[in-house]
Parts: structure tokens; sequence; C-alpha cells
């Protein structure tokens, strides 16, 4: 049998639903699975970074479905343009017109797959929708829908054919995680037919209209006692310290926050604690950290006593 929420969840029908049919296709995953709900809770973008064959674009795509959000998937390729992203307008003789026809990235959650194999031109084509959840296109901008994710995936950068994602790129993503293998218990269940994506098609939406952003405004507005907040910031000057890095911008000490919220009010609470920033904490901050980010990120956490 397949043991689900390991981890405490929020006491709501449609959530247990939601991580019941998730724990069926991503099988031993109840973290990551968290994380990425998570992230998606705080209103942000997600970066996946895992070999291939790992579950990646399953994730994605089950989100997408349980949710019930318009989905597009972008192959991210060395040859792939920013108008292949974005869209471009096209010349109607009929009505003497140029007409904009929208690109995949005018959806509510858009799989960037395999990010890192694009140029980064092409990558840097989704800054101003991630940031601005707007494009612009021949002088005109245009809004993308309500809600808009972003989940990429990318491969490890010693993989051949990949380009480092810039600074600017990865600040933009307010998580990364990695899926990593199964266990022995999980991999031999795969093996049998279980879990995976042959079971995409009969994952069902679970939530309603208005539930995503009716859970996106309660987790946001959880409190947040002074003593929490001397916390994470005490956690971002020390990464300040650093000589390895720069250290963590404020919109990370916002991020972290919001991420913080989300993964208390999964776990059904009405306030935030400590060990609600450390779930979080490395998830939210090794990429920006550069370098070897995950060492770096527990290293602060060990660093920094909790108030």
């Amino acid at each position: 049998m397949i043991q689900h929420h390991a981890l405490p969840l929020r006491a709501e029908p449609r959530l247990e639903a939601l991580f019941q049919q998730a724990e069926e296709v991503i099988l031993g995953k109840p973290r990551q699975l968290r994380l990425a709900m998570t992230c998606l809770l705080a209103r942000g973008h997600l970066l996946i970074e895992d070999l291939p064959g790992m579950g990646k674009t399953t994730l994605a795509h089950l989100l997408a479905t349980l949710l019930g959000l318009d989905y597009q998937r972008i192959q991210f390729t060395s040859d792939l343009l920013p108008a292949d992203i974005i869209g471009v307008s096209i010349y109607d003789r009929a009505s003497e017109r140029f007409h904009f026809h929208p690109g995949p990235v005018f959806a509510q959650l858009v799989l960037a797959d395999e990010i890192n194999r694009a140029t980064p031109k092409t990558q840097s084509a989704l800054l101003e929708a991630m940031e601005e959840l707007q494009v612009t296109a021949e002088g005109e901008t245009r809004p993308l829908p309500e809600p808009f994710f972003v989940i990429a995936t990318q491969n490890p950068a010693r993989q051949v054919g990949t380009f480092p994602l810039p600074e600017s790129q990865l600040d933009r993503f307010l998580m990364r995680i990695e899926l990593g293998y199964p266990d022995a218990a999980m991999e031999r269940l795969l093996l049998k037919g279980a879990g995976g994506r042959n079971l995409l098609e009969r994952v069902q939406p679970v939530a309603a209209t208005g539930d995503l952003a009716r859970w996106q405004e309660e987790a946001a507005g959880l409190h947040v006692a002074d003593a929490l907040l001397d916390y994470v910031q005490a956690l971002v000057a020390e990464s300040r310290t650093l000589e390895e890095t720069t250290g963590l911008s404020p919109r990370a000490g916002l991020a972290l926050l919001a991420a913080a919220r989300a993964w208390a009010w999964l776990a059904g609470r009405e306030q935030v604690l400590p060990e609600d920033v450390q779930a979080v904490w490395v998830p939210v901050t090794a990429h920006r950290l550069g370098g070897d980010g995950s060492r770096l990120a527990e290293a602060l956490l060990q660093r920094v006593a909790v108030p």
C-alpha cells in the first residue's frame, strides 16, 4: 500500500483529494509534492533540476490537471527563438492587417521543459512574463492569464548541450527542487506499473473554480510574529557575510516569507513557526546563493540561532 500524507495536511476535502491523487502518480515523494504545491500557493515559479527520467514533466502536468489550469508545454532546444514562446504577428491578406498569434506562454501553467538547453537570449524571453505577468511583442503589451505559473525543468549543468541559467533568471524562481531517485520499494511499484506518467490520463481536476485563489489568499494572510521576522532577517543578513557568495537580496527574504506562510498553511497552522522557515529555506535560497548553494544554505541554518 502507498502511504499518504506523511506530512501534516490541512483538513480540507479538495486539498486532501489533490494530494491523494498526486501521491498515486509521483510515488514516494511527499515532501517534493508539498514543496511544489507550496510554491504555487505562494504565487511563485518553480524550477525542477534533475536527471532525465525522474518525473519532472509528469509533476508539472499533474499539478496543472489537478488544479484545473490551462496547460502548455514548451520544449526548449538550442534553436528555439523568443517568438516561439511569446508569439508572432502574421499578415492577413483579407483584412490587410497583421494579427498577433499568441505563443504557448499564454497559458495558466507553462512547462518550460529543459530550459537550460536553449540559448540565454531565448531563456530571457520568459523574464518579463515571470516578473510582470505580461509580455511585450512588437511594441504592444499583452497581459497573461490569471493565475500564471512557470514550472521549468533543467538537466544538471554537467550534461552536454546545456547553457547555465543567468542569475537574473534564477532569481525569478521562488524555489528550486530535485526529485531524486525513488527508494527501492517505490521503484518496485513503478516497475509493476503503479504510478508514473501512464496514470495521468486517469487524473481528474480536484480544485473547484476559485479554490486556488482562495487558498493563496488564506496562505498569504497567515500571521507572522516579530520574533519570526527577526529570524528571517538574521538568516538573510548572515548570508551576506559569506565569502563564497554575494548573499541574499531583499527579494529572497520576501520569497522566503511567502513560502514559509504557504508551507504553514498547508500544515493547517494559523501562524508561521521557525520550522516552516527551515522547511523551505534550502529550496528558496540554494539556487540564489550560487555554486554549492545547498551546502551553503544548510550551513547558514546551523549558524543562525532560532529566537
